[in-house]
């Protein structure tokens, strides 16, 4: 993959998951916070603990950091994978986002 093809997919991402937090809040009572910083997202829920989601481009990577740990995904031309697990980014994001969230919360690439 090229860095602007990186670049796209990785934006695509991040896009997507502002996406989620707005549609979350409108449609349910998680009153998650997110906020972006260049490539890096940090959504916060009520009970303060924090996803983070950070561009790595030079590896060309997306992180997701839990309280369950640290995650690094790949593009494999279709999604994103977790480089040990080979788990789906949207599907992780959106279990760890349930787990620290306290209720059902989902995420989707869409």
């Amino acid at each position: 993959m090229t860095d602007p093809e990186y670049l796209d997919r990785a934006e695509a991402a991040l896009a997507a998951i502002e996406r989620g937090c707005d549609r979350l809040n409108d449609a349910t009572d998680a009153d998650i916070d997110n906020q972006r910083v260049g490539g890096m997202i940090t959504i916060t829920f009520p009970n303060k603990s924090q996803l983070i989601v950070n561009l790595q481009p030079p590896l060309h990577e997306i992180w997701l950091a839990a309280r369950s740990g640290g995650y690094h995904y790949r593009h494999d031309g279709n999604v994103w994978v977790d480089t040990k697990t080979g788990e789906e980014l949207f599907a992780n994001l959106s279990r760890e986002a349930t787990v620290q969230g306290g209720q059902p919360l989902q995420f989707a690439a869409g």
